[in-house]
Order: C-alpha cells, then sequence, then structure tokens
C-alpha cells in the first residue's frame, strides 16, 4: 500500500484550489484535480424547504460532530445503488484520516436509533471548508446534514464552502457554479491565521439551547438550526 498524502501537501494543494481523486476505490495511485468551474453554496445561502425545517425541528436524526468520521467516509466510499465506482480510494480515505486528527477534517452524522444514517465530511483551514462527500440512508438524512453544516459555518465565521462538482442536487440546495479564477479569489480573501472551530460550533449552539431550555424559552439545537436557515435562506 502506498502511504498516505500527508497533512502538508494535502492543506496546501487545497489552498491553491486543487484536491485529489481516485479513478476507483481499488486505485492506490491518485491525481490532483483543478476544476475549470467551481461549485460553491455562499455562506448564508443554503435552500432549506418547509419540510426540510420541519424535519430538522422535530429533530427526527440526532446530529453529531466527528464521532465517527472514519465510519462516515467509509459509508461515503460505498457502492453506490446506481453501480457507479467511488473516486475514495483507500489511500485517500487513510489521508483524510490523518488530516482528521490533526483538526483540519471533520464529518457531521445522523444518528437514529443508534446508527449512522447519513452524514457529510470535508476539509476546514483558514476560513474555508471543503465539502467532499455525503450519504444517506434514510430519507432526508444527507440534507439535514448538510443544513447543520453550513449552519454551524456560518457560526463559526466561515467565509466560503466549495462543494467542487455542480449537480442539479447541489443546484437544488443553493450551490452555484463559479469559474475557478473566481474561485480561487475567493479562496484568497478567505485565507489567514483562523481555523474553523466546527466542534466548538456544535458545543456552543448546545450551551445556547440549553441556557434557552425555560418553559418561556423553548428551545432546541434542531430548532436552533432550522430558524437559522429558513432566516438566511
Amino acid at each position: 500500500m502506498l502511504p498516505i498524502v500527508p497533512p502538508p501537501i494535502l492543506l496546501s494543494a487545497y489552498r491553491q484550489g486543487m484536491f485529489p481523486m481516485a479513478e476507483t476505490r481499488a486505485d492506490q495511485d491518485i491525481f490532483w484535480v483543478e476544476p475549470r468551474e467551481r461549485a460553491i453554496i455562499p455562506i448564508g445561502g443554503f435552500h432549506c424547504s418547509r419540510s426540510l425545517a420541519r424535519t430538522i425541528r422535530r429533530e427526527v436524526f440526532t446530529l453529531r460532530v466527528d464521532s465517527d468520521f472514519a465510519g462516515t467516509v467509509l459509508k461515503c466510499a460505498a457502492p453506490r445503488a446506481t453501480g457507479e465506482d467511488t473516486w475514495i480510494s483507500g489511500r485517500i480515505a487513510a489521508s483524510y484520516q490523518r488530516l482528521h486528527e490533526v483538526g483540519h477534517a471533520h464529518s457531521i452524522e445522523c444518528w437514529q436509533d443508534g446508527e449512522m444514517v447519513g452524514g457529510v465530511y470535508g476539509v476546514a483551514f483558514d476560513r474555508v471548508f471543503c465539502g467532499e462527500s455525503m450519504f444517506s440512508e434514510r430519507r432526508d438524512a444527507s440534507k439535514v446534514a448538510l443544513g447543520w453544516l453550513l449552519a454551524l459555518l456560518q457560526r463559526a465565521g466561515c467565509e466560503l464552502f466549495d462543494c467542487q462538482f455542480m449537480t442539479g442536487h447541489l443546484a437544488s440546495l443553493g450551490a452555484i457554479p463559479i469559474p475557478q479564477e473566481q474561485y480561487l479569489e475567493r479562496l484568497q480573501a478567505a485565507r489567514g491565521d483562523q481555523r474553523l472551530t466546527l466542534p466548538g460550533a456544535f458545543a456552543e449552539l448546545e450551551r445556547e439551547a440549553a441556557a434557552q431550555s425555560s418553559p418561556a424559552l423553548s428551545s432546541s439545537p434542531g430548532k436552533l438550526i432550522a430558524h437559522c436557515l429558513t432566516q438566511t435562506s
């Protein structure tokens, strides 16, 4: 097995607008991708439908941050129902695991009845978050995870959320395409010493909800997230 891509090399690539992929799950070689067109979801621009907001507000899923990063990546790399192979090879998964261990990769997960049923993971640096992949084993689970992620990133001071390639699904959630040149300009503008602290933003949200849990100010993390998403979408 080839060695992992070290965190400094991964972060350097992301700061230059590139990311790694593999041809197949079994392929141990990687190549660096720099698309001519990038998909981003503007901070505050997540499209949250009424039904999705209701699912978030009712807390159909229990949300966790970084409780099973390796499991999230593994489920994202699992074979699709369409038979399409994944770009997340064993080497790439191991490289992101190491990046997670040094605090630059995070997962947000949907749990139900003790089982992880949806989630998304990505890379965090400066005031940037690059979403890598997501999965869903229950209706709306990945949408809920992504909505939570965008709301938490907004709280944490994120300025750029990259979702790599444009798809119809991402467009329905608020993603827009921009030229790579414009993406690089936004990437440069979001540089800085600040590191996004997704677990910190999650803990702060839970404290805020607990502080409002009186009969007069009944709240919950889900209600706060739904409010944030519907106020900005």
